[in-house]
């Protein structure tokens, strides 16, 4: 889930530091933002949106096949370039929680697509990634979907608490870390599969736990 910036990161290095301490993982990318936050390229063929759009055409184990390795461990599956249509949804939250991996969903905003509000419902915890900012916990708390807990991004020189987060969204604080540049820099270049500190990757790997 979505209330400021920070997401996509959140949900690469979660999935980086699970994949690292032996867990097989799967990062299903629904934004579409996570080829260019790890530098790869974006799928020409198909992926979630057109599983989805395909109805009894493609069975559950299509999905499969449309997985692409990224190391060990770990598995991207693709948002794909067409509409996001719900009518599979509850289906596709079945069968990757039944694939007895880590799922890692990067939601986006789930106030902007039905498939993400459906996965921030009904997963066995949706996080939120905000920022200590006013605005984006305005958003957060008008979201369609209250979240199991909070990642928060503290930028020097904000005003607001934790506290503040946790009354204002409904949830606790599951990790607290501050920006980094070296983050951005990383991001920017596509870089973010080896860049990514160890550190950021295993706190937030604590989180899909």
């Amino acid at each position: 889930m979505k209330g400021g910036v920070g997401t996509t990161v959140a949900s690469v290095a979660m999935a980086l530091g699970a994949a690292r301490v032996a867990r097989p993982v799967l990062l299903v990318d629904l934004a579409g933002d996570v080829p260019g936050c790890l530098g790869v390229a974006e799928s020409a063929g198909p992926g979630v949106a057109e599983w989805l759009g395909a109805g009894s055409d493609a069975p559950p184990d299509a999905l499969v096949r449309l997985e692409q390795p990224l190391g060990p461990g770990l598995v991207l599956l693709h948002r794909g370039l067409g509409q996001m249509a719900p009518g599979r949804a509850a289906l596709l939250v079945q069968v990757l929680a039944a694939s007895g991996r880590t799922v890692v969903v990067d939601c986006g905003r789930v106030d902007a697509s039905p498939v993400a509000q459906r996965f921030a419902a009904e997963a066995d915890r949706s996080v939120l990634v905000t920022r200590l900012c006013v605005l984006a916990l305005r958003r957060a708390a008008a979201a369609p979907v209250r979240p199991s807990g909070v990642i928060v991004v503290r930028d020097a020189g904000r005003s607001l608490s934790l506290t503040d987060v946790e009354q204002t969204v409904g949830a606790p604080i599951l990790a607290e870390v501050a920006v980094d540049p070296s983050v951005a820099r990383a991001v920017d270049v596509g870089l973010a599969r080896v860049r990514i500190p160890r550190g950021l990757a295993d706190v937030l790997a604590s989180v899909a736990a």
